[in-house]
């Protein structure tokens, strides 16, 4: 009997890298699904509307804002960035785990709406590393990188609301480390488990 999927929301500051970690741990294990994002910023060199994230005017955004059609949703950096809610919630009940790779401020949305969820927050080795490999991507102002910094400040004082915590010091180690969780929460006792023990019971 298939369970029912479950959604493991990946977060962590600005350049900690969210995006390696989910893309490393979606080529080793090819059956998890990753949600993807939606966003009014202006599509960097490389990246691929519909594949790293929907590319939306801001009006189209606003309009499925009214229309309950985000998980959840925010603004980032004056850009709006949100969680399309069909496809995660159609995904779940086909009984597969969804990776979404988020900032703080919508993985705290999607605690409040969606209490299954499983939160992991990603921490850098320092914060001279963090500010490292912001300043190694090449495509952030001073102003910018100053402003993300003070961002991850801020965000580490909600740590306590996430389940787990990986510090990613080594991209195998991170992603074995997420592999450990996956695998855990898909043994929890929950709902759908009475289920299967009612199914056992029918059988005596």
């Amino acid at each position: 009997m298939k369970k029912k999927g479950s959604l493991f929301v990946v977060c962590g500051p600005s350049g900690v890298g969210k995006g390696t970690v989910c893309k490393e741990l979606l080529r080793v294990r090819p059956e998890i699904k990753l949600s993807i994002s939606a966003t009014t910023r202006e599509r960097r060199k490389g990246e691929i509307d519909g594949v790293n994230y929907y590319f939306l005017k801001r009006n189209k955004f606003e309009q499925m804002i009214e229309n309950d059609e985000f998980l959840e949703y925010a603004k980032v950096y004056d850009n709006l960035y949100g969680t399309p809610k069909k496809y995660v919630l159609e995904e779940l009940n086909k009984g597969n785990d969804i990776i979404l790779e988020i900032d703080p401020q919508g993985a705290m949305q999607i605690k409040e709406k969606f209490s299954d969820g499983i939160f992991v927050f990603l921490l850098p080795p320092s914060m001279e590393v963090l500010r490292n490999r912001i300043i190694e991507r090449g495509r952030d102002s001073k102003e910018n990188i100053k402003k993300r910094l003070k961002c991850a400040y801020e965000e580490f004082d909600f740590i306590r609301e996430y389940d787990y915590y990986i510090i990613n010091d080594d991209l195998s180690g991170a992603v074995n480390s997420l592999i450990a969780i996956i695998e855990a929460e898909g043994c929890r006792v929950k709902g759908d488990v009475l289920e299967i023990i009612r199914k056992y019971k029918e059988e005596i």
